[in-house]
């Protein structure tokens, strides 16, 4: 068993931030209805942006397919850019023009000396000051499913999974970044939250209509719950074409498990809510999961 002194300087370690971080930022979670049409998809992006900004917000997180959402999956790998492409060049002019941070949810980006049949979904985070920073975050797990009511998807036909997880230190806490899918598997938010020391985890995402009104919220809010951390969740809502459908309700979930701001699940907009870094580490004080946690898979193979 852990020593107690371990596990109190996992608890110590994981409230280890920024010395520049502030105790309470405003962000924005916006929601969208992506087409294969990206300058039409970019253009909306501005408008988001200039309503962050009019908000006051330090940052707007996007959605999963923010800049392109195909009529069928393989057309994002046509569509796929660089990491110094023109979609986060275009993100980075919005950053500076708009003085916000920006989470780009999700782009299919190509893959260097691939065979050109797929591409990853990668999301970067932007700095009104420098541009991208940190690492990219290539989504892990890909949505190979029979929806129950809906379609049958398999996203590993033309994406290839990541493997490494993500987290950002910002003015506004440490966010650890997942994908749409990921939010199903918690041991990826158990690492970004006692690995990454993340404060903030988003889970931009273009979920279906059954799966999200079967699941959406119950997720996110477990998510939040289980790691003490706001969960901002960038959506995709609306028809994207005749045979595609997101659900939306992009919403900011605070680390008690309620729903700071929400949206509808038609409407382009953001939802705005204020994050505190003193209401994380009330959260965390009360109830110390970092000092209680065991490893349970050091456990199970011994």
């Amino acid at each position: 068993m852990r020593s107690m002194s371990s596990a109190f300087a996992r608890a110590s370690a994981s409230l280890a931030r920024h010395p520049e971080v502030r105790r309470a930022s405003r962000v924005a979670v916006a929601q969208m209805t992506s087409t294969d049409a990206r300058e039409t998809n970019m253009r909306c992006i501005r408008d988001l942006c200039a309503a962050a900004r009019d908000a006051k917000c330090d940052a707007l997180f996007l959605p999963e397919g923010f800049s392109f959402i195909g009529r069928v999956g393989r057309d994002g790998v046509k569509a796929a850019e660089t990491l110094d492409g023109s979609t986060v060049r275009d993100a980075e002019a919005l950053a500076r023009e708009y003085a916000l941070w920006i989470s780009c949810g999700g782009f299919p980006e190509a893959i260097a000396n691939g065979d050109g049949t797929r591409r990853y979904n990668t999301h970067v985070m932007i700095s009104p000051e420098c541009g991208r920073v940190g690492e990219a975050y290539r989504k892990m797990h890909l949505f190979d499913v029979d929806v129950p009511n809906g379609a049958v998807v398999r996203e590993s036909e033309y994406t290839v999974a990541g493997e490494a997880l993500t987290s950002h230190v910002t003015p506004f806490g440490n966010v650890g970044v997942s994908i749409c899918y990921d939010i199903r598997f918690p041991d990826v938010y158990q690492a970004l939250r006692f690995d990454h020391s993340a404060d903030i985890i988003i889970a931009p995402s273009a979920f279906t209509k059954p799966t999200g009104a079967a699941h959406w919220e119950t997720l996110l809010r477990a998510r939040a719950i289980e790691t003490q951390c706001y969960v901002i969740a960038a959506a995709q809502c609306g028809k994207h074409s005749e045979s595609r459908e997101s659900y939306g309700h992009a919403m900011i979930i605070d680390p008690w498990g309620k729903i700071l701001a929400e949206c509808d699940g038609e409407t382009t907009g953001i939802a705005v809510a204020d994050v505190s870094i003193d209401y994380i580490d009330e959260i965390r004080a009360k109830i110390p999961l970092a000092a209680h946690r065991r490893d349970v898979r050091r456990s199970s193979a011994s």
